[in-house]
């Protein structure tokens, strides 16, 4: 089975049919922002959704952003450059989620140590 079949799009007719207000919501939400320059400009913007979409494992996101991006003036070293800051930060969330498991770790051990 193939995750990311690009014909998949085609349920979305689906999503609006059995919550059309909420997805005309999530349309305008998208079109909101991605309307335009504003204070960031576009071709930013599209940077910063591509390096959500490459955390966010969205490969329908990267499509349409890359696209966006690269329509918008964005160059190959700047997607790689999105690409490799959300990578670094999806690498940091990994080991500061490590300062939990050693806290429990080390809780689980203080509370073995008082049951012997």
């Amino acid at each position: 089975m193939c995750f990311h079949d690009p014909s998949d799009r085609k349920y979305a007719a689906h999503l609006r049919r059995g919550a059309p207000e909420m997805m005309k919501a999530y349309a305008g939400l998208g079109e909101a922002v991605f309307k335009g320059d504003g204070q960031i400009p576009q071709k930013y913007r599209e940077l910063i959704a591509i390096g959500v979409a490459t955390t966010t494992q969205c490969p329908f996101c990267i499509d349409s952003h890359t696209k966006a991006a690269a329509e918008a003036g964005a160059t190959a070293e700047e997607l790689a450059e999105a690409v490799m800051v959300a990578a670094a930060l999806r690498a940091g969330g990994a080991v500061t989620h490590g300062f939990q498991v050693m806290k429990t770790a080390h809780e689980a051990a203080a509370t073995a140590g008082e049951r012997a």
